[in-house]
């Protein structure tokens, strides 16, 4: 590819990526979440959640519903990194809690693993403020109908 394609290329890449992470913000679940997602690469993304004790369960960590949202967004966004067009839907997620997680900072980073056409595969893991795994799962995602350029929060930054 000429050196002016590739350019091109990869500021279109850099759009996508941008316009994705002002998905996340305007997502309305997110208002709950303290959290920030970054996509540097195709195929990866990482999200910061602060975890306080509005999480927790009765015995004082962080309540499953939390590991799943964090593991599922941090997958989610690293295969859509990867499709320009079309928003993804989770059709399946499974989960390996292998640590309490109690207040502090955690690190959601998600990878595709495979799929390029309707069906993507993608795991993500969870690092706690210690830097240890607390979690980590693998769902898989198909293309929807929903267009992401008919989506408000899709855009890039001005």
């Amino acid at each position: 590819m000429p050196p002016e394609k590739a350019a091109v290329a990869i500021e279109g890449e850099q759009a996508h990526f941008r316009a994705l992470e002002a998905l996340y913000a305007a997502a309305p679940i997110n208002r709950l979440f303290d959290s920030t997602l970054e996509i540097p690469e195709p195929g990866f993304a990482r999200i910061r959640f602060q975890i306080d004790e509005r999480y927790f369960h009765a015995a004082g960590a962080a309540h499953g519903t939390g590991y799943f949202k964090m593991l599922d967004d941090a997958a989610f966004y690293a295969a859509n990194s990867l499709v320009t067009d079309r928003f993804l839907l989770t059709t399946a997620f499974n989960l390996l809690l292998t640590k309490p997680l109690k207040a502090g900072p955690v690190v959601a980073e998600g990878r595709w693993i495979s799929g390029q056409r309707r069906v993507f595969v993608a795991e993500a893991r969870l690092i706690d403020g210690e830097g240890e795994e607390a979690a980590r799962g693998t769902g898989t995602f198909m293309k929807s109908r929903i267009s992401l350029a008919g989506l408000p929060g899709y855009r890039a930054e001005p």
